[in-house]
């Protein structure tokens, strides 16, 4: 039975259509987001301003609502928000009039998103937000909506051309809501202190998850740790370094402090006929790369990398604690 022939595909290349295709696309949303930018450093910077002070004061928690395409965009944002320090979750508009408005407290802020502001699924949401007095914020393209009228803040998004060619399909519009949204975001994280200690509290999952854990949390301590003390044989430390299996043996002085390190590369460097013979203090790295027990694992790994090594020793108060590989950052899933 004769095989199948496999399909012949064109490559692409400057003239494919396809890829002129993508390539506008790119060119329209690209635009979008620097009309955004424009607007900001002019008429939109005020109410960002104002929006930005209103979220990060409530007692509550930001409220993010839409539908269609601006309901898509607005999980996201409220997924950004939420994972950046700001508490905050998505009600989708049209579900908020069966029932979904018992979600939202008088403590919280509603930001609500619409391209045109009139959909009429949002009215119900509008008129609680006013009976209750929660602050509202309208993130639109036209400042006489209905939905702008009604808002506190009114964070009018600039005029653009979608990408669609019928100028129909929500592309550019979404991609600059979703843009401003981010801005939102990071400015309350920027305003707040939020630090990547923080952000490791809300992300203990995944690759994210993994790169966000401690030093501690990845270290051999006790027996495992290969230590010897100033004027130790290289041949006792040599054993030390074999027995435990990390390539190295850290050097302390009398006080326990870490004076220095013996690697293979140091082994390389310093063969020699006597080796075994000499005291560690002839052979060492003196001052070796350490990290402290709450050094995070994403930036163990670029010092590792950084200094082209493979092991660093914890240390606390300079006395060493424990040892990290490159292979425990891999088994943990950071590298």
């Amino acid at each position: 039975m004769a095989k199948p022939k496999p399909l012949m595909t064109k490559s692409s290349g400057p003239d494919d259509g396809a890829v002129q295709s993508a390539l506008r696309t790119l060119d329209a949303e690209a635009s979008g987001v620097a009309a955004l930018s424009a607007a900001l450093k002019s008429d939109l910077g005020a109410p960002f301003t104002a929006a930005s002070e209103l979220i990060g004061k409530a007692k509550g928690r930001l409220i993010v609502t839409g539908l269609g395409k601006s309901g898509h965009i607005g999980r996201k944002i409220a997924a950004t928000f939420a994972s950046t320090g700001t508490p905050a979750f998505f009600v989708h508009a049209a579900e908020a009039s069966h029932g979904d408005l018992g979600m939202i407290t008088i403590d919280d802020v509603i930001l609500a998103l619409s391209w045109s502001g009139e959909q009429p699924e949002m009215r119900n949401l509008i008129a609680y937000a006013a009976r209750f007095g929660i602050p509202l914020i309208a993130m639109t393209a036209d400042k006489d909506s209905t939905l702008s009228k009604a808002a506190d803040v009114q964070l009018t998004l600039p005029k653009a051309r979608e990408a669609c060619p019928h100028n129909l399909a929500p592309t550019t519009s979404s991609l600059m809501m979703l843009a401003l949204g981010d801005a939102l975001a990071i400015a309350l994280l920027e305003g707040r202190g939020f630090t990547s200690t923080d952000f490791s509290v809300l992300h203990p999952g995944g690759k994210l998850g993994a790169l966000l854990k401690y030093a501690r949390d990845l270290m051999h301590g006790g027996d495992a740790l290969p230590l010897k003390p100033l004027g130790t044989k290289m041949s006792d430390a040599l054993v030390e370094m074999t027995s435990k299996g990390f390539g190295c043996v850290g050097i302390v002085d009398r006080h326990d402090h870490l004076v220095g390190i013996v690697t293979d590369g140091d082994l390389r460097r310093q063969m020699r006929p006597d080796l075994l013979t000499l005291s560690v203090d002839e052979v060492m790295t003196r001052t070796p790369k350490t990290i402290s027990r709450d050094t995070l694992a994403g930036e163990v790994l670029e010092l590792l990398n950084a200094s082209k090594i493979t092991t660093l020793i914890v240390t606390d108060a300079k006395k060493p604690v424990g040892i990290i590989h490159l292979h425990d950052l891999l088994r943990a899933g950071v590298a």
